[in-house]
């Protein structure tokens, strides 16, 4: 049994990390809504201005929309690439297992820099830099095996019964795949999906090494700012960022629910 002692110093500890975590946050939302020309800390009266200014503002308007089709594409090709993999990891004996799980570990022991140049010579070679897409595929390759490790959760708890009743009863791989091992998978599907889309929104490194000036995402825009002044529309472009992830893990608590997201990971 726990003593009063042991259980005032957890939730001292729980209470610390939780004000730790959300005390940047609090700083930046209150400092979105300064009525002031400079950032700070309480906000000097509180006004809208900074939103009103940054919805107005055609540059991070653009970038915005940039970085939306950027997760887009990176989504788009995670998910039947991720999936698959996840299933084969998971479901088969590979030959070349053991290499494959240690490549899937590459994007976190590489520097993400590394990554970044390695990716920027290839595109660069092929004539595609420029483009929007090849940012999207880029973080898709960088950011693959959180997918991977997600599909590969949902798979395990598959009951490899229920794909040989539907098999004996008459159905194809195809349709087996489609009406049994698909659904069972869909969780990790759609919580790595998600992941993805928010990784690849605020990709920053690989996307300033694969834009220019005419396709910069919103972290580059971001990025481009501060280097001179940090202003208040600033902390209201970085609230709006928190919003789409909030926005996110509701979401992911409505498809999937977010005890069997945390069991996945």
């Amino acid at each position: 049994m726990i003593s009063r002692g042991q259980r005032l110093t957890i939730w001292s500890l729980v209470w610390l990390s939780i004000i730790t975590l959300s005390l940047p946050t609090v700083v930046v939302l209150g400092a979105s809504f300064t009525a002031g020309n400079m950032i700070a800390f309480p906000p000097e009266g509180l006004s809208l201005r900074w939103y009103e200014k940054i919805a107005l503002a055609r540059d991070l308007r653009q970038a915005f929309f940039r970085s939306l089709i950027v997760a887009g594409v990176c989504t788009l090709v995670s998910i039947p690439v991720g999936t698959l993999a996840g299933l084969a990891l998971s479901r088969f004996r590979l030959r070349f297992a053991g290499v494959i799980q240690v490549y899937l570990l590459l994007p976190f022991t590489i520097p993400l820099i590394g990554s970044g140049i390695g990716l920027m010579l290839v595109f660069g070679q092929w004539g595609v830099l420029g483009s929007l897409w090849p940012v999207g595929v880029a973080c898709a390759v960088i950011n693959l095996p959180f997918i991977v490790w997600s599909v590969s959760s949902s798979a395990v708890l598959l009951d490899p019964d229920l794909e040989l009743a539907a098999q004996n009863c008459g159905a194809g791989r195809v349709q087996t795949f489609l009406y049994v091992t698909l659904p069972a998978v869909m969780p990790g599907v759609i919580t790595g999906s998600l992941l993805m889309f928010i990784l690849a929104m605020n990709e920053f490194l690989v996307s300033l090494l694969l834009t220019d000036a005419r396709i910069v995402t919103l972290p580059v825009q971001i990025y481009n700012s501060i280097r001179s002044i940090i202003t208040p529309d600033l902390a209201a472009v970085s609230v709006v960022f928190i919003v789409i992830a909030l926005a996110a893990i509701w979401l992911l608590d409505r498809l999937v629910g977010l005890e069997i997201f945390l069991k996945s990971k």
